[in-house]
């Protein structure tokens, strides 16, 4: 059976893409599956591949300097500016419960720790600290086995090292750890000191045999190091101040690299890197240039990567032959190393969100497959809607304010603060890689900023060129047409060195007295409707003549009328997609709804409490869409004019709205950086309501017999699961207004024997349940009495003990269904509800009693007043009696 509303009035949050990563170290799972990054002063675990958020973990409101996740996976170490050593254990499933640490160590050292490192065993935890201590730890224990003192300032590097000798038969288990920092105090004496940097080494390396050693530092070289060297010449005249031994370190070679290096690493090629000469080791660089280097030794030669803003950290996953990086501005990249390519990219924040819209690159294979942002930023965010990979897109200068995508989605169009209009198309496509997009095309000649763009919502018949024009309207005050079917619908990266393509301007249009806001084009590219702050809205005909032969292109726009009636500026407009109407979202907090025959209003929607920002037809027009600054997405009936659903999930203004083609999937993005899709659950909902009408009318059909048939025990059972306190009411003023003649039943607590086992034998939640009810009958009059009874029975029938226990069971059943799972520690004992339901009932329950005493002494009053009477009507022997004068008759 197929439920279809003629309405569409139930959309869930789907997913939501927040900040990734803000500040902070980052850590990656050895199989490249998760994530753990910081936003603000809290850890954020994400699955990559799904882009679902599987916990945070609770932080100390101090900000984390560092940390790292055991190879394992099984455990995340966190250090914080307190400085505090917290250690967590990783879910193996979502959770939305925030996870606690299982160990604090609330001073792990006198100063902020800046790096960390685990062996690969996931037995032993070195932290460096900016006071030039090493501390290695016992992870499983939480105690410190070794404390190293003497580094001259703050240390920059750690890395755990197995040394093995291939001339010893039984090889020595001896582990090491290899710290680096700037200078050198010489208060203790370590195995070897290696001074060969000039400024502080950021990244340090070992072979798994223990034998070669690469460093590199900001002093902008690398350096390669033999572990194993026999000899002590003049390049192993530093490493005397060891302790002599007759292994002593050696510079093997150095290498310029030319920029500040802030990670280095070792790379694994076949069977290569655990070798006998240096000629054969291959390595990476990542540093201020942003680019990921690949090295070889022997030759010096570098393979470059797209050059990004500087790297700050970068690492390495061998099983998947991947280096992560992490950039300065909070970007996360994955370069492939088989490929030589990027395999996907993480936005760690992305600011205000000011416009959004859908992209098909790959249509008509796959429609809204992708959805780009602008945001406070000169960068294009171009995400899929799959998950969290996305691609940043260069070439405007100024923040850009506007986007808008073509007949197909495939071409779309960026306005930004340059004076600028861009044109975008995505590459030729490969399976095998994600989409990237290039500029294809340039649109210059306004004034001042471009806020609004429309693009024309066909295509060229018989031909494979797109869209045919474009408008855009700026501060300037002015419409510019553009002729854009010469623009290619495919980015050719081989060309991208070369001049971009110039559109044509067709004609400029001085349209408002202030700031144009919003430019639509009608479904059949007839009309153009434009917003402004002065308060008005214009429609134009369009009037374009495709280029052909000697002929070119040819363009005007001609005002047809104006729409007046919005009290503050215009911040949208939309055409409906069926009918002649237009929609207009303003600063007076309404929509409103325009007839195009004679440009009056029709209807005006008010609910919104703060300017309405966005505006959108879906379901043929027969609803509406908006979005405010109040951070709230209404969707509207458009023929009642009434809101049927509202969509909560922002916290600032939502200037960004995007329906999908198939209307299924609404995205709002925000000023909080909060991306939204809202999917569409009408016909879920319906099935869930139907489902539970049905199951609700068998439940009141059993009740029903139960009542008929005198079984109190089930029909007290089902009213309780049912939820319906008005049903159980009726049952127990019944049960006291007909009561049972046998001797069984008269000596019950209630009145009825049933009732009794019924009380005696009720769950523990059930239980709860039922005085949760007779709470909320006791403070009525009419209802107290039912109340009372009820309760004088529970407290015969069941202890203390019992009724603590039946709240305890309640909450334990509260956090199970909230959270999917068990925890001890955090459960209620359930005194505190029984104490709030104590508190509740006991002012009325003495209000009852009071108002009880004053009937019975009442009823003295009237028994007195009552037996007086009798004395003096029926007692002639009183002599105080009075003499009542009698008539005599004549």
């Amino acid at each position: 059976m197929r439920y279809r509303s003629e309405f569409l009035s139930s959309y869930k949050n789907k997913r939501s893409i927040g900040p990734l990563h803000t500040c902070g170290s980052v850590a990656v799972s050895g199989d490249g599956s998760r994530l753990v990054t910081c936003v603000a002063e809290e850890a954020l675990l994400t699955n990559i591949l799904t882009g679902e958020e599987i916990c945070r973990f609770a932080g100390d409101t101090q900000s984390i300097t560092s940390l790292c996740l055991t190879p394992s996976a099984s455990q995340l170490i966190v250090f914080t500016s307190a400085p505090s050593l917290r250690v967590y254990e990783i879910p193996t499933a979502a959770t939305k419960n925030k996870i606690h640490p299982i160990r604090v160590v609330a001073r792990a050292h006198d100063a902020p720790v800046h790096v960390c490192t685990i062996d690969p065993s996931s037995t032993y935890l070195a932290s460096g600290s900016a006071d030039g201590v090493v501390k290695v730890w016992d992870i499983k224990r939480g105690y410190v086995t070794h404390i190293f003192k003497g580094h001259g300032g703050i240390v920059s590097a750690l890395k755990f090292n197995f040394p093995r000798d291939p001339s010893v038969v039984v090889p020595q288990k001896i582990l090491q750890l290899i710290t680096a920092s700037k200078g050198d105090q010489g208060a203790l004496r370590p195995i070897a000191v290696l001074e060969g940097h000039v400024s502080v080494p950021r990244g340090l390396d070992v072979t798994p045999d223990g034998k070669w050693l690469i460093s590199g530092g900001r002093d902008s070289v690398v350096l390669v190091w033999n572990l194993h060297a026999k000899s002590s010449g003049a390049k192993s005249a530093e490493a005397a101040k060891g302790k002599g031994k007759s292994n002593s370190p050696v510079l093997a070679q150095t290498i310029p690299v030319m920029e500040r290096v802030e990670a280095v690493g070792l790379l694994e090629v076949g069977d290569l890197v655990p070798s006998s000469s240096a000629s054969q080791l291959r390595f990476y660089t990542a540093g201020e240039k942003g680019i990921i280097r690949i090295w070889n030794v022997v030759d010096q030669q570098a393979e470059d990567q797209e050059e990004q803003r500087q790297i700050v950290e970068a690492v390495y996953l061998p099983l998947i032959s991947t280096i992560v990086s992490i950039h300065a501005d909070q970007n996360i990249l994955f370069y492939d190393l088989n490929t030589r390519s990027l395999r996907r990219q993480l936005i760690g924040f992305n600011d205000e969100i000011v416009d959004a819209v859908f992209l098909s690159p790959n249509a008509p294979k796959s429609i809204d497959s992708h959805i780009a942002f602008a945001t406070n930023s000169s960068l294009i965010r171009v995400y899929s809607t799959a998950g969290l990979d996305a691609r940043l897109l260069a070439g405007h200068t100024e923040i850009v304010l506007s986007l808008d995508h073509g007949a197909g989605g495939k071409l779309f169009a960026s306005g930004s603060k340059d004076r600028s209009v861009r044109l975008w198309a995505p590459a030729s496509p490969n399976d095998d890689l994600p989409t990237e997009w290039g500029c294809v095309a340039i649109c210059e000649g306004h004034a001042e900023s471009v806020g609004t763009i429309a693009m024309s919502r066909t295509s060229g018949e018989g031909d494979t060129t797109g869209v045919q024009f474009m408008f855009s309207g700026s501060q300037d005050r002015t419409i510019k047409m553009w002729y854009i079917g010469d623009v290619p619908l495919v980015f050719d990266a081989s060309q991208h060195d070369q001049s971009l393509m110039k559109c044509k301007s067709l004609t400029t249009h001085k349209a408002h007295e202030k700031d144009i806001n919003s430019l639509d084009v009608a479904p059949n590219d007839r009309l153009l409707a434009s917003g402004s702050q002065d308060r008005t809205a214009k429609v134009y005909e369009i009037d374009f003549s495709r280029a052909s032969g000697d002929r070119s292109a040819h363009g005007e726009i001609k005002l047809l009328g104006t729409c007046k009636g919005h009290k503050r500026g215009i911040w949208t407009v939309k055409f409906g997609r069926s009918e002649r109407v237009l929609a207009t979202g303003s600063g007076d907090k309404t929509v409103k709804l325009w007839n195009l025959e004679d440009f009056t209003c029709v209807k005006t929607f008010e609910g919104h409490t703060n300017s309405v920002l966005r505006v959108d037809f879906i379901n043929h027009g027969m609803q509406l869409v908006t979005s405010a600054s109040d951070g709230l997405v209404k969707l509207w009936n458009v023929r009642e004019e009434e809101c049927t659903a509202t969509m909560d999930n922002h916290e600032d203004k939502v200037w960004a709205l995007a329906v999908s083609t198939d209307e299924r999937t609404i995205v709002s993005a925000a000023a909080d950086s909060i991306v939204t899709f809202w999917q569409d659950c009408t016909e879920e909902q319906e099935r869930e309501n139907e489902a539970k009408r049905s199951e609700l009318v068998l439940r009141e059909q059993d009740f029903m017999n139960y009542l008929s048939l005198h079984d109190y025990r089930k029909a007290i059972q089902l009213a309780l699961a049912m939820q319906q306190p008005g049903r159980l009411l009726s049952l127990f003023k019944d049960i006291r207004a007909s009561p049972s003649e046998s001797a069984a039943d008269a000596s019950s607590v209630t009145g009825n024997r049933a009732v009794d086992e019924v009380l005696r034998t009720l769950g523990g939640s059930d239980l709860a349940r039922l005085l949760r009810y007779v709470r909320d009958w006791n403070p009525n009059a009419k209802t107290s009495g039912v109340a009372q009874g009820v309760l004088y029975a529970v407290m015969k029938l069941r202890s203390a003990d019992d009724v603590i226990a039946a709240f305890t069971d309640e909450a334990q059943e509260g956090i199970l269904q909230s959270s999917g799972q068990e925890s001890m520690k955090s459960t209620p004992s359930g005194n505190t509800a029984l104490k709030e339901l104590v508190d509740g009932m006991i002012p009325y329950t003495e209000r009852h009693l009071s108002r009880m005493d004053r009937l019975v002494q009442d009823s003295f009053v009237v028994d007195y007043i009552l037996s007086e009477m009798d004395d003096g009507m029926f007692d002639g022997q009183d002599a105080d009696t009075m003499e009542v004068d009698t008539e005599v008759s004549s």
